[in-house]
C-alpha cells in the first residue's frame, strides 16, 4: 500500500470493534487474517445485579443461530488509535466501520495457518479483550459467526450494560473465568458442551471496576497491582469481588487495605460494604477491629473525665492550649462526632469543676499573704504567682465552655455564687490578679445575655448581686488584658442580663453602675443602652400604664 493509500485510510471515520476467535492483525502477526466459522450451539445467559442475593437467580436460554443482523446496526466511534497498538490486557482493534462488512466477507474466507497460530505468544492478552458500545449500539458481528473451543481463548462473550445504558463487551477464557469466579463457573458448568458461552451481567455500577477486577484475574501478584491502583479503586473492586465470588481478589483487596491507612470517606464506604458482605473471618477480623470498637459507654465516659482532668494538671502550656482545642472539638456538640458520641457524666465534670476551684482559692490566699510560705512547695514557688492563677482560670472557662454546649451550666452558677472566700480575697488581692476571677463572670454574663444559658430567677439575681460589682471594678483590667474576650459582647451581655431581673432591683445596680461610669468612664462598662432601655419601662411606661389603671 502506498503512502497516499495509507493517508487515506488512515483518516477515515474509526469505532472500536474487535474480534473473537483469535487476534486480530498486529506487529506479532501481521499476516494472521480473521476467521470465522458458523456456530449453532451459542449458548447466552443472563447475570442480575452485582448482589449476593441476585446472583442465584440465574436464567439461560439458546439464543437462535443464524440470526441475521439489521442493516442499521452501527458501532459508536469512541477514539482513534494506532492499528498495532496493544492493549492490556487483551487486543482492541480499530477497525473501520464502512469496511466493516467487507472486511467480515474476505475474513470468512480467511484461514490461518498453523505455523501462524503456534507462532502467537502465549500471554495474559491472549486470553482477554474488550470492547465498548454505546447504548443505542448492537455489534455489527453476528454471533452465528463465532467460534471458540472449549476452555480456549475467547469461548466466553461477557456482556457488561451499565444502569444508563452504556455496554461494554469481554471477551474471556472460560477456563480463565471459572477457575477465578464461582459464580461464573457454576453459569459455565450449567451450559456444559457449549463452544461460545454468552453472559450478561445488567445494571453495572461502574463498567471501568468490573473491567479492572476481571482483569486481576489474569494477575499472578493481585498486590502489586492493587499497590498501584488505590484504595478508593480497591474498596470498589473488593465490592465486585465479593458479588461474583472472586475469593483470591477478596483476600488480596482485604490484606492490602487492613495494612494501608484510609480516610473518613474510604472508611465510610467499607462500613458500608460490611455490612452487606460476609467475608471470611480469619481474612477480615484485622479489618472488622478497625471498623468497629467494643469499648462501652461506661468506658467512653471515663476516658472523657480523664482527658478533662489531665488538661487541666498540664504543666506545659503550648500543650495545655493544644489539647483543649482537641477535647473540646471532640467533646461539644457542634463537633462532627456528635452522632456517635455518647453523653458525658455532668458530675464527673463538676468534680473536677470543684478541683480547680479548690486550687484557685489557695492561690488567691497565697496572692493576699494568707498562706503560710512555708505550705508552698518548690514546684509551686519556681512559677510566677499570676500565671498559675491565670492557668486556674483558663482551666475553668474551658470546663464551662463544654458544660455550656451541653447546656449543663445551670450548676455552674450556683457554684460560682456560692463562692463566698474567694469575693473577700477577691477584695484583699491585687488588681493585676483579682481581674482573673472576672473572667469566670463574664463568660457567664455573655452566656445568659445571649440565650444560652437559662436559669431561673434567683440564679441570676444572686449572680449579678455577688458579681456585678466586682466586673465594675476589673473592667479596665479586662480591657488590657482581654485573652480572646469580646469587650463589647461582654457590655451587650451585662446590660441584657440586668434587664431580666425585677425593676426594682435593676434600679440598685444600675444606679452603682451609674455612680462608677461617672467616676471612672472608659475603665467601666458602658451600659448607657440597657440603662435606657430600663428608665423608659420604670418611669414612661410605668406612669402609662398607672394611667389606665387609675382611669
Amino acid at each position: 500500500m502506498d503512502g497516499h493509500t495509507r493517508r487515506r485510510h488512515g483518516s477515515r471515520h474509526r469505532s472500536w470493534c474487535c474480534t473473537f476467535n483469535a487476534p486480530p492483525p498486529s506487529p506479532e502477526n501481521p499476516h494472521l487474517s480473521q476467521h470465522y466459522r458458523t456456530n449453532n450451539n451459542n449458548c447466552k445467559t443472563k447475570l442480575g445485579p452485582q448482589k449476593p442475593d441476585s446472583l442465584s437467580k440465574l436464567t439461560t436460554s439458546i439464543s437462535v443461530p443464524n440470526s441475521p443482523q439489521s442493516s442499521k446496526s452501527e458501532l459508536s466511534l469512541v477514539g482513534r488509535m494506532d492499528p498495532r497498538r496493544i492493549l492490556s490486557p487483551g487486543r482492541v482493534s480499530p477497525i473501520d466501520h464502512t469496511d466493516s462488512l467487507e472486511e467480515d466477507r474476505h475474513s470468512s474466507h480467511a484461514t490461518p495457518s498453523a505455523a501462524a497460530v503456534d507462532s502467537l505468544p502465549r500471554s495474559r492478552s491472549q486470553s482477554f479483550r474488550a470492547k465498548i458500545e454505546s447504548p443505542d449500539t448492537q455489534s455489527s458481528l453476528d454471533p452465528s459467526r463465532v467460534e471458540g473451543e472449549i476452555g480456549g481463548p475467547y469461548d466466553v462473550r461477557l456482556n457488561l450494560k451499565r444502569k444508563n445504558g452504556g455496554v461494554m463487551v469481554l471477551e474471556l477464557s472460560s477456563s480463565v473465568l471459572a477457575s477465578n469466579s464461582e459464580v461464573f463457573a457454576g453459569l459455565i458448568a450449567g451450559s456444559a458442551g457449549k463452544k461460545m458461552y454468552r453472559i450478561e451481567v445488567p445494571e453495572v455500577e461502574n463498567l471501568g471496576v468490573f473491567k479492572e477486577t476481571i482483569e486481576l484475574m489474569f494477575e499472578e501478584d493481585i498486590a502489586k497491582r492493587l499497590v498501584k491502583i488505590g484504595v478508593n479503586r480497591a474498596i470498589d473492586i473488593l465490592e465486585v469481588s465479593a458479588g461474583i465470588m472472586f475469593r483470591r481478589g477478596v483476600s488480596s483487596c482485604l490484606k492490602y487495605l487492613e495494612a494501608v491507612p484510609w480516610t473518613e470517606e474510604e472508611e465510610e464506604k467499607l462500613r458500608s460494604l460490611f455490612t452487606r458482605f460476609k467475608f471470611d473471618e480469619a481474612t477480615s477480623r484485622d479489618m472488622l477491629a478497625r471498623l468497629h470498637s467494643q469499648q462501652s459507654t461506661d468506658t467512653l465516659q471515663n476516658l472523657a473525665r480523664h482527658l478533662v482532668s489531665s488538661i487541666t494538671t498540664c504543666s506545659d502550656a503550648n500543650a495545655r492550649n493544644e489539647l483543649k482545642s482537641l477535647v473540646k472539638g471532640l467533646l461539644c456538640k457542634s463537633s462532627v462526632y456528635e452522632k456517635e458520641q455518647p453523653d458525658i457524666n455532668k458530675e464527673d465534670f463538676y468534680a473536677v469543676c470543684q478541683s480547680c476551684m479548690s486550687v484557685l482559692h489557695n492561690l488567691f490566699e497565697e496572692a493576699s499573704d494568707a498562706i503560710p510560705h512555708e505550705r508552698m512547695t518548690k514546684k509551686e514557688m519556681g512559677k510566677p504567682l499570676i500565671a498559675r492563677i491565670s492557668k486556674q482560670v483558663d482551666n475553668i472557662n474551658f470546663l464551662l465552655e463544654i458544660l455550656l454546649d451541653r447546656q449543663m451550666a445551670e450548676e455552674f452558677v450556683d457554684l460560682w455564687v456560692n463562692q463566698g472566700n474567694l469575693l473577700k480575697l477577691h477584695e484583699r488581692a491585687s488588681p493585676m490578679v483579682r481581674y482573673e476571677l472576672s473572667r469566670v463572670s463574664a463568660i457567664l454574663f455573655i452566656a445568659m445575655g445571649t440565650r444560652k444559658l437559662h436559669c431561673c430567677s434567683e440564679a441570676r439575681s444572686g449572680l449579678l448581686q455577688a458579681w456585678f460589682g466586682p466586673m465594675l471594678l476589673d473592667f479596665g483590667w479586662l480591657q488590657r488584658c482581654r485573652k480572646g474576650l469580646d469587650m463589647k459582647a461582654l457590655e451587650e451581655a451585662m446590660g441584657q442580663t440586668l434587664l431580666t431581673l425585677p425593676l426594682k432591683q435593676q434600679y440598685v445596680l444600675f444606679m452603682e453602675w451609674f455612680r462608677c461610669f461617672s467616676r471612672n468612664g472608659s475603665e467601666c462598662p458602658n451600659l448607657s443602652k440597657a440603662f435606657q432601655i430600663w428608665w423608659r419601662r420604670s418611669f414612661l411606661r410605668g406612669s402609662e400604664t398607672h394611667a389606665v389603671e387609675s382611669r
